[in-house]
């Protein structure tokens, strides 16, 4: 009896030793080092401060372009067509709880849409798409294709609609499947086909233009989901109206409420309540209509309604809204173009298990590929500062980055999903809270949101001061 006691005692003992090393293999601590005192600050510092020596910024007359390409699939096929974007089937992307589930159908079409502006020799190319996110696999894909015909990545500025009801199969690694479905590398190429499209047909339809912007109240349509009614919201909505010489008109809208009016349970493709602002602006004042969501994070939607009523009822009274304000908006044929993109570093990579517990690096990139080409951007249209962010960009921090500029005498809007995808940046006082945005997508520590936050800053700072300039007014 006493022996076979001092064995159970010698396998609890090994089994606890056991535990404890696989727990500290797959665990670890999150360095807490202040941001401003590591390498990758100082690395990407650098990069700053190369780009506030080469900063160059057109004054001319402005020209512009549009484009609208489908990325609504055919299902059903017997077999994969990627010139004809038909497929067997296609999971949704937006929702873990649909399990990778394929879409039953089409609900409302589906489309990557660019505008291109271009002001003496500067060149930005606008892109919004109604997507979850600009998959960073993808984007690597168009950015080489694009590259072949003379447009570089610090060009192109990305963004999606986050619908949380669009194509999926694009998700590398166990994270990535669980929101966008099993991997399919010919969706893959059928949607950088479709971006790339988008962009040099953008760019061939470059014609004179006048362009304005403006921005109203839409407090009505979002909500603090982090911490409730105590929580900062940015409310505004803001847009970009181009008229080409010819009569085509354009409007670029950016919203910083999540594309969630429609559950998981829905499995039909939609672009959800930014699908119902296109249609109706498309159906009104403009020939196109291109949405990029804003400042999603911590924002989800408010509105009315019941299934496919409650987007409708947001994207058309956003809409409603907007023509309104497009009218009282002066367009010029001459405007001041800069333009900025900072590579990021990033601090180590641990997706979290809990609150407290974080897995090891090399265990996260297991589960998820590692983010590459991490981008912030900035283009400058005359008073209009237009930042791009890897992420779910909080909202709090784009209400602080647009009040500051607003006392300079700038209009400022943050957009999210530009390319590449690095979570929520969200307030470090937010990390520890046990919520779906800190814990399941803060992957890079508590410093992750001031340290995005500052250089964000420091790259207003710099678009906004006088430069040499390249071209007469």
């Amino acid at each position: 009896m006493k022996k076979n006691r001092k064995i159970g005692l010698v396998f609890g003992g090994m089994l606890v030793v056991v535990v404890v090393l696989i727990f500290s293999m797959i665990s670890c601590r999150v360095d807490k080092t202040p941001y401003f005192q590591t390498s990758y600050y100082q690395r990407t510092q650098t990069r700053l401060d190369s780009l506030k020596k080469t900063r160059t910024q057109s004054d001319d007359f402005v020209e512009a372009g549009f484009s609208k390409v489908s990325i609504s699939p055919s299902l059903g096929h017997a077999q994969d067509n990627v010139q004809l974007g038909q497929f067997k089937d296609a999971p949704l992307a937006g929702y873990g709880a649909r399990h990778g589930k394929g879409a039953t159908g089409i609900h409302d079409s589906i489309f990557v849409k660019a505008a291109a502006i271009r002001v003496g020799p500067q060149l930005v190319v606008i892109v919004g798409a109604d997507l979850l996110i600009m998959p960073p696999n993808i984007i690597d894909e168009v950015t080489l294709a694009l590259e072949k015909r003379g447009v570089h990545r610090h060009q192109v500025f990305y963004s999606a609609s986050h619908t949380h009801s669009s194509i999926g199969g694009w998700g590398p690694g166990f994270v990535g499947e669980q929101f966008a479905g099993p991997p399919n590398p010919n969706i893959n190429q059928w949607l950088a086909q479709q971006i790339a499209s988008a962009v040099t047909r953008a760019i061939a339809d470059l014609k004179p233009a006048r362009i304005g912007h403006g921005f109203f109240d839409a407090a009505p349509y979002t909500r603090n989901r982090l911490i409730g009614e105590s929580g900062t919201k940015n409310n505004d909505f803001t847009f970009i109206s181009i008229q080409q010489t010819n009569g085509r008109k354009a409007v670029i809208g950016s919203f910083g409420a999540h594309a969630t009016t429609i559950g998981a349970d829905n499995m039909q493709f939609s672009a959800d309540y930014p699908g119902y602002w296109q249609r109706k602006m498309e159906q009104g004042s403009v020939d196109l209509a291109i949405f990029c969501g804003g400042s999603v994070g911590s924002q989800s939607p408010a509105g009315k309604g019941e299934g496919f009523e409650k987007p409708k009822n947001m994207g058309e009274s956003l809409a409603d809204s907007l023509q309104v304000h497009l009218t009282r908006v002066p367009l010029v044929e001459k405007m001041s173009v800069s333009t900025m993109s900072l590579k990021m570093d990033l601090p180590e990579y641990h997706i979290r298990l809990t609150t407290n517990i974080h897995l090891t690096s090399w265990l996260s990139k297991k589960l998820m590929p590692y983010p590459e080409h991490v981008y912030l951007q900035v283009i400058k249209l005359g008073n209009l500062i237009w930042l791009t962010t890897p992420c779910d960009f909080s909202g709090e921090f784009a209400r602080q980055l647009k009040d500051a500029l607003a006392i300079k005498g700038f209009q400022a809007n943050v957009t999210s999903f530009n390319g590449s995808y690095v979570g929520y940046i969200i307030p470090g006082k937010y990390f520890y809270l046990d919520a779906y945005e800190p814990k399941t997508m803060g992957w890079f520590g508590p410093n992750m949101g001031e340290y995005t936050f500052e250089l964000l800053r420091h790259l207003t700072e710099i678009v906004t001061q006088p430069v040499q300039k390249v071209g007469a007014m």
